[in-house]
């Protein structure tokens, strides 16, 4: 994101910053109600001329609006995300937040440009940077670590879960009751690494929802 735009601008929407997208999450009830707000989306972001990607269930709608080529989000995307909020708002449709996140694969690699083409071409994915993502914007992104040395003990996949910032700490804390533990905090608040019960990791991320990440 630019300096300009920060978290706490899509806060005040009922959005959430999370990786490589600001979304928000809506109660429907009903996939009637749902198409409804989906319809009054795809209007709205028709007139922006952008992307918002919608995932529709009978529940709830959950949109999100992805960083643009250049890994940011703009002016214009509050401004979107302020026309949605306001459509739902028309709809009578509440915001529910709980539950609301984004994962990723993260393959550590010694030398990313070898392994990444293989990534590539067994999920079909497309290039977005350092990371790769699914053409459908359905699965999970694909980012690669750079490791200084070999770690033939360690696993070298993990999981990056990535969560509005007033959720993190449940949801470590949840992990913790389950069996888990913390292995590092050296980069705290931004994200925190905890490992299961066998030593498997998972990074649980704020980043980039946190106000002074923006």
């Amino acid at each position: 994101m630019t300096d300009e735009v920060t978290p706490a601008r899509f806060h005040a929407l009922g959005w959430r910053v999370m990786a490589y997208a600001a979304c928000t999450h809506y109660r429907t009830g009903s996939l009637a109600a749902g198409v409804r707000l989906a319809d009054a989306i795809a209007r709205v972001a028709e007139t922006f001329g952008k992307d918002a990607h919608v995932d529709l269930r009978r529940s709830g709608l959950t949109v999100r609006l992805p960083v643009n080529d250049s890994g940011q989000l703009g002016d214009d995307d509050v401004d979107l995300a302020g026309q949605i909020a306001a459509v739902a708002a028309d709809l009578g449709l509440a915001t529910d937040l709980d539950g609301l996140q984004t994962t990723q694969i993260a393959i550590d690699a010694l030398s990313i440009p070898d392994v990444m083409p293989f990534w590539k071409a067994v999920l079909a994915y497309e290039t977005f940077g350092d990371t790769l993502i699914d053409p459908r914007r359905e699965g999970p992104t694909v980012w690669f670590q750079q490791m200084d040395a070999p770690r033939p003990q360690r696993n070298r996949i993990h999981i990056d879960v990535y969560l509005p910032q007033d959720q993190a700490e449940a949801r470590i804390e949840a992990a913790l009751a389950a069996g888990g533990r913390i292995v590092y905090e050296g980069h705290a608040p931004h994200w925190w690494t905890l490992a299961d019960p066998e030593g498997n990791e998972v990074d649980v991320a704020p980043w980039p929802d946190r106000e002074e990440d923006g």
